[in-house]
């Protein structure tokens, strides 16, 4: 069986690892307790959880238990990593009902039975009884707070004051890792590359304490080639619960993928052949509509199943029926909605766009848009003037 190292690379997972060549030998030998860390910070997974949960299941599918760690106790301080501000605080009520979210979402992609079933636990049962004296003998004498300043997860927040409360952020995932090294024998922690600091101190914290092997490995972060996030649109996150992004918008936020990022996010987010990936984005021409069309049913199959995907499916279609026959028009300045209808020539001036908008006769990618100011979606998208008029808009 192929080592599910050499999976993860191959679909373009792998950032950065630790004891590499000793981390390789020991996924191809035997079967590993791993983790995955999820603050719950809000009451639904969204795009960015979901790559995550790809790589849990290759990792399972290759053998491997997952663990999966809902923060119940760190979600009560926050993660500084990637921040310039201070998250906002979280009641206990509040966490403890986004982790009961977060777990019926999980079970749909993750297999809680049979052989190297996943777990799930919640930091909470360990963190929120913990004495703070004797956590700062036992845990905080291993870390060295000159070390600590020098990570990446803490510089952004130092030019606007990083708390003491964000600063203990390190020590409890530390923390984590060693309990849960005590509990389920896990040895190796996986993330997005923005943890690498945290990850670290959690192998090392093991080493130190344990005095056995512990790993981190990450994953590079889902963004676009123009190197932002993916998973947002001018209305928010893309979320996997179908009551904030509905499986019609979910559709349309992959179908409307930039041509230069269709093959990356197919290797990151489905589980197709490698061979049928290349097949499908082989050709940088108009025919790269097959691929993005393919990525969105998949989609949106695997996260709200095969009626949703195939319903969405259709309503694109009915919206976009046309689309070979419809005019493409490339724009270079336009910034927001009104500038685009003006830019593409649907309205002559900002006058008319303005009244089309607050008449309710514009649509964005088949959603009315009622905002003059809504910031234009990546890639290409299709505007609508009224129900007959349309074009696809390529930025250029």
């Amino acid at each position: 069986m192929q080592n599910v190292m050499d999976t993860l690379r191959a679909r373009g997972f792998l950032k950065q690892t630790v004891y590499e060549e000793e981390l390789y030998a020991l996924l191809g030998k035997e079967s590993v307790p791993f983790y995955i860390g999820f603050d719950p910070t809000a009451d639904s997974l969204h795009v960015g959880h979901f790559m995550q949960l790809v790589a849990m299941k290759h990792m399972q599918d290759a053998g491997h238990r997952p663990i999966v760690l809902i923060g119940g106790g760190t979600g009560m301080i926050g993660d500084p990593s990637g921040r310039s501000d201070l998250r906002a605080m979280l009641t206990r009520e509040t966490v403890a009902h986004n982790v009961e979210c977060f777990k019926k979402q999980m079970s749909r992609f993750v297999r809680f039975e049979g052989e190297n079933a996943a777990i799930v636990v919640d930091n909470a049962e360990w963190l929120l009884g913990l004495n703070y004296v004797d956590f700062l003998r036992e845990i905080g004498v291993n870390f060295s707070v000159n070390k600590m300043l020098t990570a990446e997860c803490y510089k952004t927040r130092m030019e606007k004051g990083l708390t003491f409360l964000e600063f203990n952020y390190m020590l409890m995932q530390a923390y984590d890792f060693l309990v849960l090294n005590r509990k389920f024998g896990c040895c190796l922690e996986l993330g997005g590359d923005d943890q690498w600091s945290n990850m670290l101190a959690g192998a090392d914290l093991i080493r130190r304490k344990e005095h056995k092997a512990a790993y981190a490995m990450t994953f590079t972060l889902l963004t676009t080639s123009e190197g932002k996030k993916m998973g947002k649109t001018q209305k928010g996150a893309v979320w996997l619960d179908a009551q904030k992004t509905s499986p019609y918008e979910f559709y349309q936020y992959w179908r409307n993928t930039a041509d230069g990022d269709v093959e990356k996010c197919l290797k990151l987010l489905t589980f197709l052949p490698l061979s049928e990936i290349e097949e499908l984005c082989k050709y940088p021409d108009e025919r790269i509509n097959a691929a993005k069309e393919r990525l969105a049913y998949v989609l949106t199959e695997t996260v709200h199943g095969t009626e949703a995907a195939q319903r969405a499916q259709a309503e694109a279609h009915a919206a976009f029926g046309g689309e070979g026959e419809m005019p493409v028009v490339k724009i270079a300045a336009a910034q927001n909605l009104l500038q685009a209808l003006v830019e593409t020539g649907l309205a002559k001036s900002n006058g008319e766009a303005r009244r089309l908008i607050e008449q309710g006769g514009v649509s964005l990618n088949g959603e009315k848009a009622s905002d003059m100011n809504l910031p234009l979606p990546e890639g290409e998208f299709t505007l609508f003037k009224g129900k007959k008029v349309r074009v696809k808009v390529v930025r250029g």
